[in-house]
């Protein structure tokens, strides 16, 4: 299964704010510059994130972007999802519908397989994928 560069960029910026202080925050733009990402994917990734609950973001002076509590425990199975949407892996109907739906099974194979792929990212947290392997690399992107 591949992620969408949507999915990929709000899962590194998530990352990025994960290793924070407590109580720092960064702004959008610095997210985006950090992670040589155009500022515009950054901003609309964010605002997904906010809007999921994972990110809090503060208007103002002093404001700036800061990891809830709730994305720091949040799965990465879970997130993804929520990122990606549900969506399988193949249409079979559509303007013009597969010849072999009726006796296919290659569908249901791709629906466990998206399934299997989904469950092995489910015990995975946030906090876990800025461990202290990977904390050093995401300091440094500033």
């Amino acid at each position: 299964m591949r992620l969408t560069k949507f999915t990929d960029l709000a899962l590194r910026v998530t990352m990025r704010l994960a290793v924070l202080e407590p109580g720092a925050s960064l702004t959008t733009r610095q997210v985006a510059d950090a992670m040589a990402i155009p500022y515009n994917h950054t901003a609309k990734a964010i605002a997904r994130l906010q809007h999921l609950g994972v990110v809090e973001a503060r208007r103002g002076r002093g404001g700036g972007l800061e990891l809830t509590e709730f994305g720091r425990k949040a799965s990465i199975g879970w997130l993804v999802r929520e990122l990606e949407g549900e969506e399988e892996v193949v249409t079979c109907e559509g303007e013009i519908p597969c010849p072999l739906r009726a006796v296919c099974s290659l569908r249901g194979a791709l629906r466990a397989a998206q399934q299997a792929f989904y469950a092995s990212l489910d015990p995975i947290t946030v906090d876990q994928l800025a461990s202290a392997s990977t904390r050093p690399v995401l300091l440094s992107l500033s």
